[in-house]
This record gives structure tokens, C-alpha cells and sequence, in this order.
């Protein structure tokens, strides 16, 4: 009963001080607004948020106003904080039980949202829910008398520490697919249910083939039955739309609009639409904080031949300013109305591009029946976002340049305390993020720093918390994978080092893990090569030694958006989409013993156009290498490594001393010094 008192006097304080400075938002309004607040992540401007309630110059001049705000999110926070710990068991026998109220007999859950992106909002995070697996991939499939979770070769060892194995059986995304497993085990005559707007064209055809094989048929359900039984499930995030200025973007959004309009015109398409909140953000140059790690506003959006654009968003993350850069050419309006724009486009009979492998399923079905022609095509936005012009790319090298500072401070401290015994996991990964944070453009990390010690290392996506929280000690290999958004550029880099002397076995395994990283990074090839045509120049050295690892070798780097972002990627696996200049992909490879330590040297490279030498026939790309940090020299065998191979390391010790050096301490260019002295026979 007081907290109740206290709220509402607070309540009437905050209606007070709004109707003083000449704002009205009823007190169920602005708790409505406060709870999509508290469901965002928490930026780094912690206080941003006030302003989708008052603008700046009023916050200023009403210390008291912000501080009833602040207080007001802290309550609120505390309300909507998880109160009850994971019970898959409960939880899997509730789904089961509005499944049969349903009449359907499975039900599919993915790791995703409606945008199928890989980091999600709280309230969309329905298989960590149901399952406990926390990992950023994965598919759960429950049937009435078994389940199943899938998952990719980073989170095998993750998903058996976290799932129950005696509810789901765990199984390989790539090698044991969903769809295989669909086949053998749904029962003939079943019904499995699936959430439209959760899947992708592509993947329900996928998803109806398997159940067809199995004698079964693929049921859309109007509604998510997890969502049903998650009782104190998240409220959807409201974090502030910002503009993303041309000096960081290089291009205004009224180029890149009519660049892709004119496109579609001239393919007979009336307009697009636009499920990727990074494409978005890109096109519109705004960016938002609605997810973890990625600068990006939840929304949805039809882009027209024309070059103007509908916007669906929540209208109160959008601030003046930010409406006064979107223009009189991008008209917004509420996701709820996106229903009846796409059947508007439908009676019109409009020719609608739409890509059967990103959008929800439930766009495609939407158009359809409505009586839109759909042409199926990619993002058109996916490809110039992905080749970064000029501006981005001098954005890119210079905060990379402030990154290798934080991480040459970072492991100058490592290399003083490490041995000692009091670093442990979570307190290298605050250091480091401290460290980074001293930057004025720094905006957070772009993704959970894997900071792993000894065994932990082996987990290719481990997350260090309070139950595995290990300290670093004399004979172990720390692995620290981190990377940080900054407003001109996204980093990712990942270290290996050794504390105190590193075994015969680890140096080896080391050097053949820098031979193939150096082995990509000199890499020359032909316009029109794919990632997938690289990925053995990174392996072929562990290959030779009967060694290999369970991850892509590289992946696409967003410009203050996604750490991962496509098409661009180097792996194993089959890929037709070619490299171009302005790309940028990371040079990981990697190599994991089980029980023991993991190794990975990971840097950035951005595609560049190389010299062709005389009578070639082709023109020819390479890379150029972004990342600015020490490789560990106590960890490298010299002996393994060619001529060429060690004048690559040195070179690239003598740039990292060059670019870093004079920005740093005198202590800490002193260390780095050591750190990237020659290595030689």
C-alpha cells in the first residue's frame, strides 16, 4: 500500500511539472511509454529516452522534472523485472496443453522476430523462454509426445548446459535440420502449427514440404500460443529514432531512395517492402535502440517507385528533429496499419517486390490474398549498404584506430594482472568495455564480449555470468572476442593470449590458426569471387594437420549497424554472392579443444581493388586490414611460420606501433613496443 501512495504522488508531481512546461501526457500514457522504455536496452546516454517526453532544452531547465523521470523508470523497471526462474518443464506442458485447445498437434519456435534479425527485442525472445537456450540461433519443434532444439556448431556446447535433455533433444542445425526431423517424426494426419509473421516465404516452404513428406499438413496459427502462456511477457521496446548524419553516412537518404526507386521502375515494380530494420536504417539514415548491440529502430516499411516511403513505427519513438530529417517524403504511420496498406497495394493490383528469404511470411500471404503480384527479389538495399562508400569507409579505419587504443591499454593492464589470479572473465569484459567507453563516440558494445579462460574457450560462443565466471591463471589461454559500436564505424576483434607460458601444443595449434588468418588476409582474387571460394585459404593449414573448426571464417560488418551483415560472408558453406569493393568481413578462423582452450585471431578486412600484373586478363580484389591490435608473440612458433608469412606479422606489428603508438601513455606504448617487437627465425 505505501508503494502504491508513492507511485501515484509521483504520478501527480509528473502530470504537474509536463503541464508547467506546457506538455500533455495523461499518467496512463506516459506509464504505457515508460514500460516500452524500461523493455529497451539501456544506451549509454541513459537519459536519452526523456527526450520522447520533453525536449532537450526543457529537461535542462527542470532538474526536478528529470529526476521524478528517472525515479518513475526505476519503479517501473522493478515491476516489469523477471519474478520467477526458468521452468521448461511447466512451461513445455502449458504450450502442449493450448496446443490441443487449438487442435493442432506441434508447434515450431523459432529464435526470432518478425524481421529476422539475430539480436531480438525481450518480448521476442520465445525460445529462451520455453527451452532456456539463450544462444542467437536455433529452432525448437514440439510435438505431443517429444520435442526438439536446434542449434548451429557455435552453441552445441552452450544448448547442453542450458537445455533440459530430458524434455528436448538437441540436434544440429545444419547437419540435422528441422525440416529432416519434422519428417520423421510428426505423425501422419498431424497438424503443425506455425506463426506467420515468424518465418520467412522460404522457410515455411521448407517447413510444408517436411510435414507433406510425414503425411501431415503445415497450419498457420493467427495467433503465437507462446505468447498466450507467457504470462508477465515484456512490453514492446520504445527507444528514441535519431538521425544519422551525412558526415557519418556519406550519402542523404533522398540519394539512396531514388537510386533504389529508379531500379524498380525500371523492373515494372511499384514498390518494396522492407522488413530489416538495418535496411531501414540505412536507407532512412536514422538509427534507434529498440534491440541489444545493433542502432536500430523496430519497423517496417514500403518504399515506392516514386522514392517516397511509408514508415510503420511506433510514432513515439520519433522526436522532432528526427521528423524534420525524415521529410516530407517518408510518411509514418502505426504498425497496425500496415495490414490495411498492404491490402490497399493488393486492390490496386500493384506489382510488390518482396524477399521470400527476409520478409515475414505473412507480408507474402497478406499481398497475395488481397491481390498484389508479388515479384520475388532480394532487399534491394542489402547490396548498397553492404559495399560502403568513401566517407564510411574513412569513418570505419578511424574508429578502429580509437578501438586499438582501448584494446592496447586493455592488454597492457592484462599483461601486468593476469598472472596473479585476480582477473577474472566479467571483470576483463568491464574493463575493456570501460575503456572503449572513454571514447565520445562511443555507443556500446556490438555484441555480448565473449570473454573466455582455459576450458571456457572451447565454447565458441560462451558467455561468462556468475555461475561460470572463471578466473585467468598461469597455463591457461584466454580468449577475449569483443567488438564496440561508435557512431562512425562497428568494430569486432577477437584475441588469444596466453597467461604465463603457453604449452608446446598450444603454440602449435596457434600459429597454424595465424597461418591461415594470414593466409585470407593476402588473399588476391578475380571480380566475381565469392567468400565461399576463400574459405580453405583460412583452413588449409589445420586441415594439413588433421584440425579443423565448427564456424564460418568470416562474416559482413555493418557501419554503426550489425556486427553480422549480409550477403558478404566467407564459409563453408555454398554462396553465389560475390565480393566488392567497400565489403567488409572478418578474417576468423579458429580451433577449439574440448575441455581445454580455444584459439581465434580475428581481425576486419575491407575488399579493395588490387593492381593486376601484366597480361592479366581479370581485374582483381584483395583486402585491406582494419583491426589494430597485437597478435600474442609469446604464442607464435616461428618455426612454422614462411618468410612470408612472418613479414606479414612484422609488417603488421610495425602498422599497429605507427597508428597506436603515438596515441597512447608512455607506459603503454612502452608495452606495445614488446608487444609487436619482430618476430624472427
Amino acid at each position: 500500500m505505501p508503494a502504491r501512495k508513492t507511485s501515484s504522488g509521483r504520478d501527480t508531481r509528473l502530470a504537474k511539472d509536463l503541464r508547467e512546461a506546457g506538455l500533455r501526457i495523461s499518467g496512463k500514457e506516459l506509464r504505457a511509454l515508460m514500460r516500452g522504455v524500461v523493455a529497451a536496452p539501456v544506451n549509454r546516454s541513459r537519459d536519452a529516452w526523456m527526450t520522447l517526453i520533453a525536449p532537450a532544452p526543457t529537461l535542462a531547465e527542470n532538474p526536478t522534472l528529470v529526476a521524478e523521470l528517472r525515479s518513475l523508470r526505476e519503479e517501473i523497471a522493478g515491476d516489469e523485472a523477471p519474478k520467477q526462474p526458468n521452468q521448461s518443464d511447466r512451461r513445455l506442458a502449458a504450450l502442449r496443453d493450448i496446443l490441443r485447445r487449438r487442435r493442432v498437434d506441434g508447434f515450431v519456435v523459432p529464435r526470432g522476430d518478425a524481421h529476422q534479425g539475430e539480436f531480438v527485442a525481450a518480448r521476442s525472445e520465445r525460445l529462451a523462454w520455453l527451452t532456456g537456450f539463450s544462444g542467437s540461433a536455433g529452432t525448437a519443434v514440439v510435438l505431443p509426445d517429444r520435442a526438439a532444439i536446434f542449434v548451429d556448431g557455435r552453441y552445441t556446447l552452450q544448448a547442453q548446459g542450458e537445455v533440459d535433455s530430458s524434455l528436448y533433444s538437441i540436434h544440429h542445425l545444419v547437419d540435422e535440420p528441422p525440416s529432416e526431423w519434422i519428417s520423421d517424426h510428426l505423425p501422419a494426419g498431424a497438424r503443425l502449427g506455425y506463426d506467420p509473421w515468424l518465418h520467412t516465404s522460404s522457410q515455411v516452404s521448407r517447413l510444408r514440404a517436411a510435414c507433406e513428406k510425414a503425411g501431415g499438413r503445415l497450419t498457420p496459427l493467427s495467433s503465437n500460443p507462446v505468447d498466450a502462456i507467457w504470462i508477465a511477457r515484456p512490453s514492446a521496446p520504445i527507444a528514441p529514432v535519431v538521425p544519422h548524419g551525412d558526415k557519418f553516412a556519406g550519402e542523404n537518404s533522398a540519394q539512396k531512395r531514388r537510386e533504389i526507386a529508379d531500379d524498380l521502375g525500371s523492373e515494372k515494380v511499384d514498390a518494396v517492402f522492407l522488413s530489416s530494420p538495418d535496411s531501414i536504417a540505412w536507407l532512412l539514415n536514422i538509427r534507434g535502440g529498440d534491440i541489444p548491440y545493433t542502432p536500430v529502430p523496430l519497423a517496417f516499411a514500403i518504399l515506392y517507385a516514386d522514392a517516397t516511403v511509408d514508415l510503420f513505427i511506433d510514432e513515439r519513438k520519433i522526436t522532432d528533429e528526427t521528423r524534420t530529417h525524415l521529410g516530407n517524403g517518408v510518411r509514418i504511420a502505426e504498425p497496425v496499419t500496415l495490414a490495411a496498406a498492404l491490402d490497399r497495394l493488393g486492390s490496386e493490383k500493384r506489382c510488390i517486390r518482396v524477399d521470400s528469404e527476409a520478409a515475414p511470411h505473412w507480408a507474402s500471404r497478406r499481398l497475395r490474398r488481397s491481390g498484389a503480384r508479388i515479384a520475388h527479389g532480394s532487399d534491394p538495399c542489402i547490396r548498397p549498404k553492404a559495399c560502403k562508400n568513401d566517407v564510411e569507409l574513412a569513418g570505419i579505419r578511424a574508429a578502429h584506430r580509437r578501438d586499438g587504443v582501448a584494446l592496447a591499454r586493455f592488454l597492457a593492464w592484462l599483461a601486468a594482472v593476469a598472472e596473479d589470479g585476480s582477473v577474472s572473465e566479467m571483470s576483463a569484459a568491464a574493463r575493456l568495455d570501460a575503456l572503449r567507453g572513454e571514447d565520445e563516440r562511443y555507443a556500446g558494445p556490438s555484441f555480448e564480449t565473449i570473454s573466455a579462460a582455459g576450458p571456457n574457450g572451447a565454447i565458441v560462443h560462451y558467455r561468462t555470468s556468475p555461475d561460470t565466471n572463471s578466473r585467468l591463471g598461469a597455463g591457461d589461454l584466454f580468449l577475449i572476442d569483443s567488438g564496440a559500436q561508435y557512431l562512425d564505424g562497428t568494430t569486432d576483434v577477437t584475441r588469444t593470449v596466453a597467461i604465463g607460458t603457453p604449452s608446446r601444443e598450444m603454440q602449435r595449434r596457434f600459429t597454424l590458426v595465424l597461418k591461415g588468418h594470414i593466409a585470407l588476409a593476402v588473399a588476391v582474387f578475380p571480380e566475381g569471387t565469392s567468400g565461399s571460394q576463400l574459405d580453405a585459404f583460412a583452413r588449409r593449414a589445420l586441415w594439413a594437420a588433421g584440425l579443423d573448426y565448427d564456424h564460418g571464417t568470416g562474416h559482413g560488418i555493418g557501419c554503426y549497424l550489425g556486427v553480422h551483415e549480409g550477403p558478404q560472408r566467407i564459409s563453408k558453406l555454398p554462396s553465389r554472392v560475390a565480393l566488392e569493393p567497400g565489403m567488409v568481413l572478418s578474417n576468423e578462423p579458429g580451433y577449439y579443444k574440448e575441455g581445454a582452450y580455444g584459439i581465434r585471431i580475428e581481425n576486419l578486412l575491407a575488399v579493395r581493388a588490387v593492381d593486376a600484373p601484366p597480361g592479366a586478363e581479370k581485374s582483381l580484389l584483395g583486402f585491406e586490414t582494419l583491426t589494430l591490435s597485437p597478435i600474442d608473440l609469446p604464442l607464435v612458433d616461428p618455426a612454422l611460420l614462411t618468410g612470408e608469412e612472418m613479414a606479414w606479422l612484422n609488417t603488421y606489428h610495425a602498422r599497429v606501433r605507427a597508428e597506436i603508438g603515438p596515441l597512447l601513455d608512455p607506459e603503454t606504448r612502452a608495452w606495445l613496443e614488446r608487444a609487436t617487437r619482430p618476430v624472427r627465425d
